[in-house]
């Protein structure tokens, strides 16, 4: 019987340190280059094309689109215009661009987004 008083902390011990400790979880979001399109993208996911006449003038810097969703480089306050009737949320199902296709300009807004997928009224700033 003294024997096992003996053998009892080393067995604890062992079966103490014998249980798996759990790592601390490690979230890595990788969202890929934005997209190239000759007329900007749409602000959520798949993220694609937007056609001609989706965005204002005032999203695009030299010529550059200034990106939407987890890519918009505009300012924190920015607010521009879209036209929502080409929007597929709001039905469109027309024809849309290819990546890479040459940008022409023409443009009739009706809402204020504010690159990050909020919406607000179609007024002029």
């Amino acid at each position: 019987m003294r024997y096992w008083k003996f053998l009892a902390l080393p067995i604890l011990i062992a079966a103490l340190l014998s249980i798996p400790s759990s790592a601390p979880a490690q979230v890595s979001i990788n969202i890929g280059a934005e997209p190239v399109c000759p007329y900007g993208y749409y602000d959520v996911a798949p993220y694609n094309c937007a056609p001609y006449g989706y965005y204002g003038s005032e999203w695009f810097s030299g010529g550059v689109f200034i990106g939407a969703g987890p890519w918009f480089h505009g300012p924190h306050d920015f607010q521009g215009h879209v036209d929502n009737r080409f929007d597929p949320h709001h039905g469109y199902v027309g024809p849309t661009p290819a990546r890479g296709d040459k940008p022409f300009n023409h443009f009739h807004g009706n809402e204020m987004r504010d690159g990050r997928g909020h919406a607000g009224g179609g007024g002029r700033r």
